[in-house]
């Protein structure tokens, strides 16, 4: 379809982006974009692209991702236990400020035709367009208006924002006990003389250290809206103090949060479409909401051009599009729950956990990592096992390795004795639920965590025995398929499980 007027609700990256693909795709139409901001506010400091979103973005409009990529810092990435660290190259990834993204985006849908209006509030309904992009964000007054079935599932963590003078050489992920508890700083460069600090903390921690009332102080009335929690950010650049190499922490309306996954039934109404955060949302620690929404743009753009009417060219666009929103999220519901429990963990060797972080949502496996990261990979296998890994077949020399657990010697990690079985299917295993299974393992010989032959099943079998492994101390083996010994041998890696037992059954 060829629509003669498009009107887009929110001049933020996914707005602007498919303002401008819209435009290139249709020059005769009318395209104009409304965002209730200035041209030059915005919150937040940089902006990551990986690799896999800058391909997309080369092939619907190269330019654009050239002046980005111009824009933007490349860095590798390390982790930080204590003194130790593990860096893993991959300068594919690259930072830009948000600031930096957003005049980009805005000058290139001038540039095309777009008519970009500042400063206004407008809503779907008084627009006269053919087609109107909710791109209005995470609080969307649009979805909550709509019958488009919205859904907020809030997590349990708690993080902020904030940003520092300095680029960092690398982006770096550390956590730092301190007399509250531990936080863990997310932190990269995106500019030659910026870097994002990401924080995030337990709710016990948070409170200890009494930032619940420097949270409700600001959400006093007459608190100004861009004020930033100074209390907590003067505290985290003491934590961080080495990291941040003595530098001061910034605020830009920094305040404790805690991720509000966004899901809808529907994300179209007439002639009303959701797009970006309005839409979905995925956890930053593996989604971008700035990826989703340039990648949702694109969709929506080759649905439109398609499609002979604006209820056919939703459907279209819904139908490629959910799939793959919805892998990313499962992927990042388990980065969030890993994240969440992470300082458990900190007592692995930096290697073994950055196999873990890698590993954590199923998403990359252990031989693959190994051909990017082949010095971390190769130090946690020896860690792990001893000797020298081969170098093929790493998943059968993994659960080939002999184990001595307390006065008990196994063979190899298959070999499992006779244990007391759990059952295991269920969502988090964190949930109420998950605490009754890891009390029924504790004071036990042994539990083999048993479950649905599914492969997400299995992965949050693995998640289950960790717990149970560090919390209780109770030797665990986890069953699963043949099928799936890449997903049992990274768990094995990564101290998710003592053990596996290989089934037959089919995944």
């Amino acid at each position: 379809m060829q629509p003669r007027r498009v009107a887009v609700l929110g001049g933020g990256p996914g707005g602007l982006y498919a303002a401008r693909l819209l435009k290139l795709a249709n020059p005769a139409c009318e395209v104009r974009v409304y965002e209730q901001g200035g041209p030059d506010t915005t919150f937040g400091f940089g902006v990551g692209l990986a690799a896999g979103t800058q391909r997309r973005l080369e092939a619907a409009d190269p330019d654009t991702l050239r002046d980005l990529v111009a824009a933007g810092l490349r860095h590798d990435m390390t982790m930080q236990i204590g003194d130790a660290v593990a860096e893993v190259h991959n300068d594919r990834l690259i930072g830009i400020a948000r600031t930096e993204l957003l005049s980009v985006l805005q000058r290139h849908a001038e540039k095309a035709g777009v008519v970009l209006e500042f400063g206004a509030r407008r809503t779907a309904g008084e627009l006269d367009a053919d087609v109107v992009v909710a791109a209005d964000g995470v609080s969307s007054a649009t979805r909550e208006s709509g019958t488009f079935g919205g859904r907020i599932q809030v997590g349990r963590g708690l993080y902020l924002w904030c940003g520092t003078d300095f680029a960092l050489d690398a982006a770096v992920f550390a956590p730092v006990e301190t007399e509250h508890g531990t936080f863990v700083t997310h932190a990269y460069p995106y500019t030659g003389g910026r870097s994002t600090f990401l924080i995030e903390t337990d709710e016990q921690t948070w409170r200890r250290a009494g930032f619940d009332a420097t949270t409700a102080s600001l959400e006093a009335p007459g608190t100004p809206f861009e004020a930033s929690d100074e209390t907590s950010l003067r505290y985290l650049e003491q934590v961080f103090a080495e990291q941040l190499r003595g530098r001061p922490l910034i605020g830009n309306r920094t305040r404790w949060l805690r991720f509000r996954t966004v899901r809808c039934d529907r994300w179209a109404e007439g002639n009303t479409v959701l797009l970006g955060d309005a839409a979905h949302t995925a956890h930053f620690s593996i989604g971008s909401g700035t990826k989703m929404a340039m990648e949702d743009a694109i969709a929506l753009v080759d649905a439109l051009a398609e499609g002979p009417d604006v209820t056919t060219a939703f459907t279209r666009y819904e139908e490629v599009r959910r799939p793959a929103v919805e892998r990313l999220q499962e992927l990042a519901r388990r980065s969030q729950l890993w994240w969440e429990s992470f300082p458990s963990r900190t007592g692995l060797p930096v290697e073994r956990l950055m196999v873990a972080y890698m590993s954590r949502a199923g998403n990359v496996p252990l031989d693959r990592f190994a051909q990017t990261g082949p010095d971390v990979v190769g130090a946690a296998l020896r860690q792990y096992g001893g000797g020298h890994p081969p170098a093929d077949d790493l998943v059968g020399w993994v659960l080939d390795r002999p184990l001595t657990h307390g006065d008990r010697s196994f063979p190899t990690r298959t070999a499992v004795p006779e244990l007391e079985r759990l059952w295991v299917d269920l969502h988090d295993p964190w949930s109420p639920e998950g605490d009754a299974l890891v009390a029924r393992a504790r004071g036990t010989d042994g539990v083999l965590v048993a479950g649905p032959a599914a492969r997400p099943a299995l992965l949050t079998r693995l998640d289950l025995a960790e717990r149970v492994r560090l919390e209780t101390g109770t030797m665990t083996a986890v069953e699963g398929s043949a099928a799936l010994r890449d997903d049992l041998a990274a768990g094995l890696v990564s101290g998710r499980t003592d053990l596996v037992a290989l089934s037959e059954e089919t995944a």
